[in-house]
């Protein structure tokens, strides 16, 4: 039932695109300004773990974890880890997917693909990103939940999901403005 449905649901979901691009903007800004605005002054003004786009060493990490303390790890756990950041990894990869389908419908080669391989190849696309940011946040949540664990070790290996997560975010990003540049340059019939 699902697979005859796809059609559908495809051609929905490529249509809702600027929807679902305000709905990520909106989370993306609210997350933005916990940060800035509460999670900077929790720590002592070091950034959050997430938001270091290079990653962070084992020291770093247990400098911003000890600025927080317990207190300030429970708030973060909970209005980040257990709220915004539990919902954003599967909005923003919807939004991607939704972008892929909608500029990509704009090429005749994509446009001239079963419905299933454009949305296969859409998802083919954005889950490793999905996935690697869901493991980034289930690793720094539990650094946060359980301090006595971080030690060189988990430290590392959350800086490398989290590097991870934006390397991998980067290839659908990649991808959209690809199609967008790719349908502006020559006229589609």
């Amino acid at each position: 039932m699902l697979w005859r449905n796809q059609a559908t649901i495809v051609l929905r979901l490529a249509r809702h695109a600027g929807a679902l691009c305000v709905a990520s903007i909106a989370v993306f800004i609210a997350m933005t300004l916990l940060e800035f605005f509460y999670f900077r002054q929790l720590s002592g003004g070091l950034a959050s773990l997430d938001v270091r786009f290079g990653g962070f060493t084992p020291d770093e990490g247990m400098a911003w974890l000890t600025a927080l303390g317990r207190r300030g790890s429970e708030i973060i756990l909970v209005w980040h880890y257990l709220t915004f950041d539990l919902l954003f990894p599967a909005l923003l990869s919807l939004t991607m997917v939704s972008l892929i389908l909608a500029t990509g419908r704009r090429l005749k080669l994509f446009r001239t693909l079963p419905v299933q391989l454009q949305s296969l190849l859409a998802l083919v696309v954005v889950l490793p990103y999905t996935c690697a940011d869901y493991a980034q946040n289930i690793a720094v949540a539990r650094l946060l939940s359980d301090a006595l664990s971080a030690n060189p070790d988990s430290l590392s290996f959350a800086s490398s999901l989290i590097v991870t997560k934006f390397a991998l975010l980067a290839i659908p990003l990649t991808v959209i403005a690809a199609f967008i540049v790719a349908s502006r340059r020559r006229p589609q019939a």
